[in-house]
Order: structure tokens, then sequence, then C-alpha cells
């Protein structure tokens, strides 16, 4: 039981730091979009509104908490719960700006694009709220996906061969077939009795 607990770091390594770049980014942007011409109104850089807090900030908070325990954890429950609040959080941006409206009085919390051109309306749009939210919900699942899994090699249970010093590692499939696997790569089948 304490294998299927066990998830090794590198299966959610990728995910999880595309997630803390991910996380900088959608809290930093609101502060230094300003700057580019990139930005929703207020368009004053370090401007801080409780728009942003809820919208920007702590969802970007979330993210990279989620992409840092992605990174450090081996435990497969601490793993998950990363993959579900990376998931919640990208949701957040996802439908965060339109529900601001619920208890903003109809308009959005996070302010209207300043852009001038349909287009970078549309990239402000896309990089603030909808792009970047779609994107961590997506490396998110990924992860969730790839921890939520118990692989063979977790359940590989290592084994002393005291007669030669070798390792052995046995693993046991769905149909009932026991392999044991020595360091030179030779395998013993037994079937389990029925």
């Amino acid at each position: 039981m304490a294998d299927r607990m066990h998830v090794r770091r590198s299966r959610g390594m990728l995910s999880g730091v595309l997630l803390v770049l991910l996380g900088i980014w959608g809290g930093l942007i609101p502060f230094v979009g300003p700057v580019f011409g990139y930005a929703f109104t207020p368009n004053i850089s370090w401007d801080f509104t409780w728009g942003r807090f809820w919208l920007e900030i702590l969802p970007s908070a979330a993210t990279v908490l989620s992409g840092l325990l992605l990174i450090g954890s081996a435990n497969r429950p601490v793993s998950m719960f990363a993959g579900w609040l990376g998931a919640l959080s990208g949701a957040w941006f996802v439908v965060g700006e339109t529900l601001s409206m619920l208890w903003n009085g109809g308009a959005p919390a996070a302010g209207v694009p300043a852009g001038t051109s349909s287009t970078l309306i549309a990239m402000e749009q896309i990089g603030f709220f909808l792009g970047l939210g779609a994107v961590i919900l997506f490396l998110s699942s990924v992860a969730l996906g790839r921890v939520s899994v118990v692989g063979v090699t977790d359940l590989r249970e290592p084994v002393e061969n005291s007669d030669r010093g070798t390792t052995t590692g046995r693993t046991t499939d769905d149909e009932g077939v026991t392999r044991t696997t020595t360091t030179d790569d030779r395998y013993h089948e037994t079937r389990a009795a029925s």
C-alpha cells in the first residue's frame, strides 16, 4: 500500500515548472503590462485594486503553489491536490472575470481591456484571463492524470537475492502473473493459484 502513495517526482516536474512560470506571468502582468501598453483599466503600473487581487493575484499564487507542489512532492495525494488546485486556478482565470460582474454592479472587477484596436483587445483578454486559464487548466489536468495512475514501476518491490547478492524486482499484473526481474534483465514468471 505504501508504494501506491509514492509517485516519482518526474511525473509532475514539467507541468509544475510550466505552472510556476504561468502563475508568475498571471500575477505580474497586471502590474507591469501597462508599461508596454498591454493592460486592463486602470492601466497604471503597480496599481493595486481588489479586482486584481481576486481575479489575478490570488489565482496566480494558487497556480505557483500548485506548480511548486508538483515539482517537489513524491506523495501521490499531495501531487493530486496540487493538480486539482492548479485546475481550479485555471478555471477561475477563465470564468472569474465574467462572474465578478455579479458582485461588482454589472461591470467586470478587473476592468476592461485598455487596447485601442480589436486585435490588442483580443490579445489582452487571452493573455490576462481566457488563454492563460485554459493553458493552466490543461497543464494541471495532464499532471493530475499522470500522478493519479499507479504504474508498474510504482508497484515494484525490491527483493535482495542472498545467494548471488543481486537485487531483483517483483511485479504482479492484473492477470495474476508475477514477474521477477533481476539486475541482469532476466525474469521468471509464475501464475498465481486460482
